[in-house]
């Protein structure tokens, strides 16, 4: 016990004397000697103390060579400090004024995983998601043939994995409110803008469903267009996936809605109409 006492003293007293002699550095050290403490600091995974120094030094070196240096480090401790804003910031900035130099490239696809891994979770707001989704597209433009462009393309397909996501739990928000018409049109749209979505089956099934219930709720006069657009969409459905589970649900909802057409048939020739049933 005694000699734990008298370590755990030691390191106090070792931790003062240190903070002491930072503190006395900051205020009176030279340039050089911020600079050559700053680097031993980043080497040493100091970040936070590298940055104070890093920070004091960018302004007094700016017009010198080390410049470029600092602003390098700077952006990579910010980084390895997790605050991913301001490392993509300052990344970007990296980037933009030494385009020529042997990190550029390494900087602006930094700045673009930066807000990669600031993208927050699908049900939040996305603008960072977009951010990120435009600089990596920018990097692989700029550099196409660099090794990066493979893993910029993971990383662009798991934001858009993101966004498909966000947009189909809202296309089945309005579904579960009854409101079909949005529904239809957002589910429409995934397809078009997602091809390769992991919910396409359940998209296309939920399309049929959308159209049957729109239709059954819907006034004599609107019936004939949106039960034929169930039947069309249940055959589409089933071409594509002849193996689905789905697909006795979905021949259901056709022949439900085939039937439906036909009473739609027979209550216009009551009313003295005649309208062509179109049955797929």
């Amino acid at each position: 016990m005694k000699y734990n006492a008298i370590f755990i003293i030691a390191i106090g007293v070792m931790l003062s004397l240190s903070a002491c002699k930072f503190q006395n550095l900051i205020k009176h050290g030279s340039v050089d000697e911020k600079y050559e403490e700053a680097v031993k600091l980043y080497s040493k995974k100091d970040y936070p103390r590298a940055l104070q120094l890093f920070d004091q030094l960018s302004g007094v070196m700016r017009a010198t060579e080390k410049a470029q240096k600092i602003a390098y480090f700077y952006s990579y401790c910010y980084y390895n400090m997790k605050d991913f804003t301001l490392a993509a910031y300052y990344f970007k900035r990296y980037s933009s004024s030494y385009p020529n130099s042997e990190e550029a490239e390494e900087c602006m696809f930094m700045s673009a995983y930066c807000n990669y891994l600031n993208s927050p979770e699908y049900t939040l707001d996305q603008t960072v998601t977009y951010d990120a989704l435009k600089e990596l597209q920018l990097f692989t433009n700029t550099y196409p043939k660099s090794k990066r462009v493979s893993e910029c393309n993971d990383l662009i397909d798991k934001l858009r994995l993101k966004l498909e996501m966000k947009d189909f739990k809202i296309a089945k928000l309005f579904y579960r409110m009854d409101d079909y018409t949005a529904a239809i049109q957002m589910f429409n749209n995934i397809i078009k803008e997602y091809p390769d979505s992991p919910h396409r089956e359940e998209i296309m099934y939920l399309i049929i469903k959308s159209y049957y219930k729109f239709a059954m709720e819907s006034i004599l006069e609107k019936q004939l267009d949106r039960f034929t657009k169930a039947i069309t969409a249940s055959n589409e459905f089933v071409a594509q996936y002849p193996e689905s589970k789905l697909k006795s649900e979905a021949a259901g909802l056709k022949e439900r809605s085939q039937k439906e057409l036909e009473l739609y048939h027979i209550k216009f020739q009551k009313r003295g109409n005649h309208v062509p049933i179109v049955i797929n």
